[in-house]
């Protein structure tokens, strides 16, 4: 298990506060030692901000994200999330602009409401957003730097889905640990086992974190929001939550039995007893896993199936390949069912898709990146809407009342 991410929130402004980022960048320094010395890998410290509308004007943003690239960089943070887009249309308009000027600013778009609703205004615009990041570099892979948000909250630890609150600096965990549940599941020799293995396992590792937490917390004042036990994989076999489920019975994950396993585990997960923020479920990012990868790539493992188990598990839709030619028109329906899953389930959901230019269903992926496993550009079933759902309309979607 290592430490993804120590996630740090404050409200630095703009033109940059450098005093509070020199802070917050001595505090994340030694959060950081203090970590490793208890034991723990810290791969990346991450600073994220309130949603950059609120500090500022989107005509500034690309500069804004030039100087938080720089700045930010010199006081130890690896990357930087500005926070997601609201219902203004100059926001979105600004972000491929922004995006370009910097590969370690992270920046997102809200497909819901504080009032429990899906702007379908915004999701046109997250599609037609995530479209034009896809021009920007040869690869597409500006897309690894936006995604689209459901209900997701603030100080989520995981980029690019965090931002902060405009309060008190404010820190959280984004932790790697699919190597967690690998080893219990491939070691145990029942289900139920299985389930106690990885909750005392969790709850051992979480008692450890949260006392670092906590003394950091009291040395500096910063609020210690917890942490993100999202089962996050790594393109390695030996941090693959792909395997981690198959080592549970499946012969490939995916076909039916996938979706049993899927609940399994992220229920196991939430019966871990630490203090909890973000998503705290089962994360399915096809190109950072070795096992997800290659039953993508055999099409075994489709995005309709993702979607489906994003109804029981934690994260939504991430980093899923598809063709160079998809069109907004494509994009839009995938990203009202996942609001809508969002809403009505109430949980966190978000959708990073990253269509490939050049590239058609089928084909091999060539990303030369160390976080990603290479796979095949899955295929995109999906037409275009038409009539009462092509409104600019906020839909409020209640949440789903238990049935006695």
């Amino acid at each position: 298990m290592k430490i993804r991410s120590i996630t740090v929130f404050c409200e630095p402004g703009y033109p940059v506060n450098r005093l509070l980022l020199q802070q917050v960048g001595i505090f994340a320094t030694h959060a950081r030692k203090l970590y490793e010395e208890a034991g723990f890998e810290v791969q990346s410290l991450r600073l994220a901000t309130p949603p950059f509308g609120q500090f500022v004007a989107p005509i500034d943003l690309p500069d804004a994200v030039q100087s938080y690239a720089i700045e930010a960089h010199a006081d130890g943070f690896e990357y930087i999330s500005l926070g997601p887009a609201s219902s203004d249309p100059t926001e979105w308009a600004a972000i491929p602009g922004a995006l370009k000027r910097s590969n370690r600013v992270f920046l997102s778009g809200s497909l819901t409401t504080q009032q429990g609703e899906l702007d379908l205004a915004n999701a046109a615009r997250c599609a037609e957003t995530i479209v034009a990041l896809s021009k920007l570099e040869p690869d597409g892979f500006a897309n690894l730097r936006f995604c689209a948000l459901a209900n997701v909250p603030a100080c989520t630890p995981f980029f690019p889905a965090a931002y902060a609150q405009r309060e008190q600096p404010a820190f959280a965990l984004a932790l790697e640990a699919a190597d967690l549940a690998l080893t219990c599941f491939s070691q145990a020799k029942s289900l139920q086992e299985a389930r106690q293995c990885l909750i005392d396992t969790i709850n051992e590792n979480a008692a450890r974190l949260e006392a670092v937490g906590e003394k950091l917390e009291k040395m500096y004042g910063y609020l210690f929001k917890g942490l993100d036990f999202t089962l996050a994989p790594h393109p390695d076999q030996t941090a693959s939550i792909g395997s981690a489920i198959e080592a549970l019975g499946l012969p490939a994950f995916g076909p039916h039995g996938s979706l049993f396993a899927s609940t399994f585990l992220t229920s196991s997960l939430q019966q871990a007893q630490y203090r909890k923020i973000g998503f705290n479920g089962l994360m399915l990012p096809v190109l950072e896993d070795s096992t997800l990868a290659l039953r993508a790539a055999e099409g075994s493992l489709s995005l309709t199936e993702l979607l489906m188990f994003s109804a029981v598990c934690g994260a939504g839709l991430d980093v899923i390949p598809l063709p160079g030619d998809t069109s907004p028109e494509e994009i839009y329906p995938i990203l009202l069912d996942l609001g809508a899953l969002a809403l009505r389930l109430n949980k966190p959901l978000t959708a990073r898709l990253m269509p490939v230019p050049g590239k058609q269903a089928g084909d091999p992926t060539t990303f030369d990146f160390g976080y990603f496993a290479n796979s095949r550009v899955m295929p995109l079933q999906s037409q275009k809407l038409s009539g009462l759902m092509l409104g600019s309309e906020k839909i409020k979607l209640p949440q789903r009342e238990d049935q006695g």
